[in-house]
């Protein structure tokens, strides 16, 4: 495969989207820090109600705040944005992790090494099982794996992992970003069928899980229906007049379902 991405990311900035998150994102920024190659912690503060900016910035990050919750994807974005205003030469490799992750983030260690050797334009973590077992009963999972694979001939292990190490070609590449929660299916599908690479690697990662109460099955719900948007929007690329219509009726479609 012809290298797309001439010469290796100049650093590393981490974007750590955050809603709610003050009593785990100051050692989730510490963590991020003291990484190899990070110069830059950004926080994306999305819509807080509580102390999660102030804390990070004490922290030692980089704080851009939504007033009210964009969603995942929007602070992806506005993460990634912020980095590109202050990256000097090269452009920095993108590690997109949650705030949840506290001082196991320090493992991410071995999803940016690859990327920043040139080695790989996407890794995506591997996490093990966690302390307390999620409540899904892995129809997302499944919906995304065969979107992937039917898009492009690849196999996720864990295709909704959210932990990355991206290049900025390759983030590039893959905009606009799906929506919501399709964002991690979307830039897979993206990243792959613009000609990266993207690998899997293990990660020791810790963080909470969602439960099999109400709220755990609304929250898979939503996930099911943003992945579900995310495979159907692009698969309408085929046909631009569809595709021109389809991303702004997808988002009036979660609205109307409280997404």
């Amino acid at each position: 495969m012809a290298d797309l991405n001439p010469g290796r990311p100049g650093g590393l900035a981490v974007i750590i989207p955050a809603k709610d998150e003050a009593e785990r994102i100051a050692a989730t920024v510490r963590a991020a820090l003291a990484l190899p190659g990070a110069d830059l912690v950004v926080v994306v503060d999305d819509g807080s109600g509580d102390e999660t900016a102030a804390i990070a910035a004490e922290a030692g990050a980089q704080v851009v705040s939504h007033q009210v919750n964009r969603g995942k994807a929007a602070a992806m974005e506005t993460g990634a944005a912020r980095a590109a205003v202050l990256d000097a030469g090269s452009p920095r490799a993108l590690l997109f992790i949650d705030g949840d992750l506290g001082a196991s983030a320090a493992a991410t260690s071995t999803i940016v090494e690859p990327v920043l050797a040139g080695e790989a334009d996407m890794t995506i973590s591997l996490i093990p099982p966690q302390a307390t077992a999620g409540g899904g009963s892995g129809k997302v999972v499944r919906l995304a794996r065969k979107g992937i694979r039917q898009a492009t001939g690849w196999t996720a292990t864990q295709p909704l992992s959210g932990t990355r190490c991206i290049s900025r070609p390759a983030f590039d590449a893959a905009q606009p970003l799906a929506i919501g929660w399709g964002v991690e299916t979307g830039l897979t599908i993206d990243v792959l069928n613009a000609g990266y690479r993207v690998i899997e690697v293990p990660c020791e990662l810790h963080h909470r899980v969602t439960g099999s109460d109400l709220r755990g099955q609304l929250h898979r719900a939503g996930q099911y229906r943003d992945v579900w948007l995310a495979l159907a929007e692009r698969r309408t690329r085929r046909v631009p007049a569809v595709n021109k219509v389809f991303r702004p009726a997808s988002k009036v479609v979660r609205q109307a379902l409280g997404g």
